[in-house]
C-alpha cells in the first residue's frame, strides 16, 4: 500500500467510519441491543449471587439463617443459564453482522475495482477482510458488551456500599473508576496510533508472504530464495516489535487496574478492623468484599480491551476506507438502457484527479449499432479509461456519453452493461468447472447454449475431448488449459452475455502470434448484428474492421 493511500486512511475520521460500520448493522440493531440486555441481566444474577452468597457466610457466623441455599441455588442456576443464552445470542448475532459488514466490503472494493480500476495489493485486501474485520466483532464483545456491563456494577457498587458508609463506597468507587474507565481509555489513547503501524505491518507481511507464494517459481529460478526469506523475516520481526511494544503498554496499565483492585480490597479489610472507616458491622462488611471482589474481576479485563481499541479504530478506518484514492462517484441513474445501442461520446474530458492532467479533452466518438471498430494507441494513451468510461465505471468531469440517444448518467449501471459484454486484458478464470465459469455471465443459459458459445468461440471440440466436458475443474487462473484455450473459454463467456456489444480490451495480450491471428479469425465469425469495439495496442491485419481510430495526444485520429 502505498504511502498516499496510507495517509487518506489516516484522514478518514474513525467517528464517520463508526458511523458507516453501525449503518450497516442497522438491521441487527435490535438484536445487538437484547444481547447486551441479556449480558447485563446475566452480570446482575452473578452480583446479587455473590453478594448474597456472603452475607448467607457472615449470618451463619453469626448463628442467623437469612438467606436460604436454596435461593442461591436459583442465582447459581439462573447466573449460568443466562451466560449461556447470553454468549450464544450475542455471538450468533455478531457473527451475521460481520457476515453483513463483508458482503457491504466486497461491493465497496468492486466499486474501485471494477474494470481493473482501483485495484490494491490482493495481501493488504485479505488483510482487511479478515484482520480488520474479524478485529472489528471486538466493537461488540469486547467493548460494548463489557462497558455496559461496568456502568451497571459501577451503580450497583454505589448504591450497595453507599447504603452501608458512604465514604467508603466513596473510595471504592474511586478505584473502580480508575480501573475500569480511566486505565482502559489511556491505554486505547496511547495504543491508537501505535495501532495503524501494528495493522500495516499485518497487512505488508501478508502482501510479502503472497507475493513469495505466487512468484515462487521466478524466486527459485533466480536463485533468490534466501533473500526473499529474508525480507519476510525482516518484515515478521518489524510486526512482532509493534506487538511487543503494544503489550508492554496493556501490560503496564493492567498492572495499575490490578494494584487498584487490591487497595480496594484493602480498605474494605481496614474497615473490618475499624481502620479509617468505622461502624460497620461484620455481615456488611463480608458483603461488601464479596461485591467488590466481584465488581473488580468485570472490570480488570477491560484494561486490555482498551488495547485492542486503538486497533478497533484503525480497523473500522481501514475496512471503510478501502477505495480512499480509487472511488470515484459515479451519476446512479434510475432508466433502462434502450433498445437502440449507437455510442456516441461528445466533447468528452476525464481526468483522475484535479492533481493530475486530463486524460482527454474535447473527445468526440460515434459509433454505429453494429458497426465494427478498433481504438489503437500506446500504453497510457487512455484506451482501458475509454473502456471503464462506456462501462459506466468512471464518469467524465465535462461532455456526455450517450447510448441509443441517451445520457448513460441517467442509465442505471446494471441496464449499461447489460448492452455491453467486456473482455479484459487480465481475464480471470475461476478455480471452478468450465461450467460454472461460463455461467457467470449468463447464470440461466442451458447446455445447448453454452456449447454454442464455445462453438462460436472455437473452443468447443477442446472441451468435448476433455474426460469431464463442461465439468471439467480449469484450476486456479486456468491453469489446466493453456493460454489461448483459457481465452477463447473467456471470449465465449463473453458471447454467452447476448449483449449487443462487445468491448475487447487487449483481448489478445499474452498470446503468441499464431494464436493471437487464430482468435481474431474466430472474433471475425461472430454475427454481423453485435457491435465489437476493439481497443489495441496495434492490429495484426486480420481484422474484419468497419473504422479505425487511432487515439493519441488525447484525440482520436481516423485511420480509414
Amino acid at each position: 500500500m502505498s504511502d498516499i493511500q496510507d495517509t487518506l486512511i489516516q484522514k478518514e475520521a474513525p467517528k464517520a467510519a463508526f458511523q458507516q460500520i453501525f449503518t450497516v448493522w442497522k438491521p441487527h440493531l435490535i438484536s445487538l441491543v437484547i444481547g447486551i440486555i441479556f449480558s447485563l441481566i446475566a452480570l446482575a444474577l452473578g452480583l446479587t449471587l455473590m453478594s448474597s452468597a456472603g452475607g448467607k457466610i457472615a449470618f451463619a457466623a453469626m448463628g442467623m439463617l437469612v438467606i436460604s441455599s436454596v435461593f442461591l441455588k436459583f442465582l447459581g442456576g439462573g447466573r449460568l443459564l443466562m451466560r449461556y443464552v447470553e454468549r450464544l445470542y450475542t455471538h450468533n448475532v455478531m457473527f451475521k453482522a460481520i457476515a453483513d459488514l463483508r458482503v457491504w466490503f466486497f461491493a465497496r472494493l468492486s466499486k474501485g475495482a471494477a474494470a481493473g480500476l482501483g485495484f490494491r495489493h490482493s495481501g493488504d485486501v485479505l488483510s482487511r477482510l479478515v484482520s480488520d474485520i474479524e478485529t472489528l466483532d471486538g466493537l461488540y464483545l469486547r467493548l460494548m458488551l463489557p462497558f455496559a456491563s461496568s456502568v451497571l456494577t459501577f451503580l450497583v457498587l454505589i448504591v450497595v456500599i453507599g447504603s452501608v458508609h458512604l465514604p467508603l463506597a466513596i473510595c471504592i468507587a474511586f478505584l473502580y473508576i480508575l480501573a475500569g474507565f480511566i486505565c482502559p481509555l489511556v491505554t486505547a489513547s496511547m495504543t491508537k496510533k501505535h495501532g495503524q503501524t501494528l495493522l500495516n505491518s499485518v497487512s505488508q507481511l501478508r502482501i510479502g508472504v503472497l507475493d513469495f507464494i505466487h512468484g515462487l517459481r521466478e524466486i527459485r529460478a533466480f536463485g533468490a530464495e534466501n533473500r526473499m526469506a529474508a525480507l519476510l523475516d525482516k518484515r515478521e520481526k518489524k510486526l512482532f516489535e509493534k506487538q511487543y511494544h503494544q503489550a508492554k503498554i496493556v501490560a503496564l496499565m493492567s498492572f495499575l487496574s490490578f494494584i487498584s483492585s487490591q487497595i480496594a480490597i484493602l480498605l474494605i479489610l481496614a474497615a473490618a478492623l475499624n481502620i479509617g472507616f468505622h461502624g460497620i458491622g461484620a455481615a456488611h462488611i463480608v458483603v461488601c468484599l464479596f461485591l467488590t471482589i466481584t465488581a473488580f474481576e468485570v472490570v480488570v479485563p477491560l484494561t486490555k480491551a482498551g488495547g485492542l481499541a486503538g486497533q478497533i479504530i484503525n480497523a473500522a478506518t481501514r475496512v471503510v476506507g478501502v477505495n480512499k484514492g480509487h472511488g470515484y462517484d459515479v451519476p446512479t441513474g434510475s432508466e433502462d438502457a434502450p433498445d437502440q445501442t449507437d455510442i456516441q461520446l461528445n466533447d468528452l474530458g476525464f481526468q483522475w484527479s484535479a492533481e493530475r492532467p486530463f486524460v482527454y479533452r474535447h473527445l468526440n466518438l460515434k459509433i454505429a449499432q453494429g458497426e465494427r471498430v478498433a481504438i489503437i494507441g500506446p500504453s497510457g494513451a487512455g484506451k482501458s479509461t475509454l473502456a471503464a468510461l462506456l462501462l459506466k465505471v468512471i464518469a467524465p468531469q465535462e461532455g456526455t456519453i450517450t447510448l441509443g440517444g441517451k445520457d448513460i448518467a441517467l442509465l442505471t449501471e446494471d441496464s449499461v452493461r447489460k448492452k455491453i459484454a467486456w473482455l479484459s486484458q487480465n481475464t480471470h478464470l475461476f478455480d471452478d468447472t468450465i461450467r460454472n465459469n461460463l455461467l457467470l455471465s449468463y447464470p440461466q443459459a442451458t447446455d445447448t447454449e453454452l456449447w454454442q458459445a464455445l462453438s462460436e468461440a472455437a473452443v468447443a471440440d477442446v472441451v468435448k475431448a476433455m474426460p469431464d466436458g463442461l465439468d471439467t475443474w480449469l484450476g486456479e487462473g486456468g491453469i489446466k488449459v493453456s493460454g489461448g484455450q483459457g481465452r477463447r473459454i473467456a471470449l465465449a463467456r463473453t458471447l454467452l452475455s447476448k449483449a449487443p456489444i462487445l468491448l475487447l480490451d487487449e483481448p489478445t495480450t499474452g498470446l503468441d502470434a499464431d494464436t493471437e491471428m487464430e482468435f481474431f479469425k474466430i472474433l471475425n465469425q461472430i454475427s454481423s448484428d453485435r457491435t465489437i469495439i476493439l481497443i489495441a495496442h496495434r492490429l495484426t491485419g486480420t481484422e474484419k474492421l468497419d473504422k479505425v481510430w487511432r487515439l493519441s495526444d488525447s484525440c482520436l485520429i481516423s485511420e480509414n
